[in-house]
């Protein structure tokens, strides 16, 4: 039976670097949201569903078949630097065995796209190398916790520094997903709010070199290093 294909294009607000759609196929369905990119600029796609068939796949500009990223062997997570400049598409489908049952899956998707584009191999305005493979000028982790009461463990980030102590770094859940906080001034100012949680309140609480954040519930503790380099 051929695929039903809907296309959905993703419009991300205003100032936003990532955002979050929700939605319900059944069967054959199968949904295509489209995003536009620039080659070597970093994607993090992640998806909860309450179907275990069903799952995303990512084409690269100009593909209708074949994925560059396929959820099924993946766990529905994919991050990576992006190959070309255009419209990708997110394809959200099911198993072939789940679509023949007519099967339901509803699904929450995020995908967050980070970091300019300029392919030189340094950040717009400063002379601070790329870690290779990515468009961050540092990688690292950093203490974080996502829900209140919640201990603090790892969590896996990617910095970009933009020059005169600006720029924003990108903090990635274990469990899918990520937070994105600018700074100004080598501090933290602002985050991302185009998420479900956008409008929380951000707190900012300097000790020494190290800064602790909280939005809402979540909390992270940032290295000014992280954030400025040194």
């Amino acid at each position: 039976m051929s695929k039903d294909i809907r296309t959905e294009r993703v419009q991300f607000a205003r100032g936003a670097t990532s955002a979050v759609v929700e939605g319900s196929i059944k069967g054959y369905e199968t949904v295509d949201y489209v995003l536009g990119a620039k080659k070597g600029q970093y994607m993090n796609a992640s998806m909860a569903t309450d179907n275990t068939g069903n799952y995303f796949n990512i084409l690269a500009p100009g593909e209708s078949e074949v994925a560059m990223f396929n959820g099924s062997t993946a766990e529905n997570q994919y991050e990576g630097s992006l190959p070309a400049s255009g419209d990708y598409k997110v394809r959200v489908y099911l198993m072939r065995s789940a679509a023949r049952r007519g099967e339901i899956a509803r699904y929450r998707l995020e995908v967050a796209i980070t970091g300019p584009a300029h392919g030189n191999g340094t950040s717009a305005g400063t002379g601070d190398a790329k870690v290779p493979g990515t468009d961050f000028n540092a990688t690292g982790e950093v203490p974080c916790a996502r829900v209140a009461g919640q201990p603090m463990h790892q969590c896996r980030f990617g910095v970009v520094r933009q020059g005169g102590g600006s720029g924003w770094i990108t903090v990635f859940w274990p469990d899918g997903g990520n937070r994105v906080i600018y700074f100004e001034n080598g501090a933290p100012s602002r985050y991302d709010e185009s998420g479900a949680d956008g409008g929380a309140k951000m707190s900012v609480q300097r000790e020494v070199d190290l800064f602790m954040v909280r939005i809402g519930d979540q909390r992270f503790e940032i290295p000014e290093a992280a954030l400025v380099g040194g």
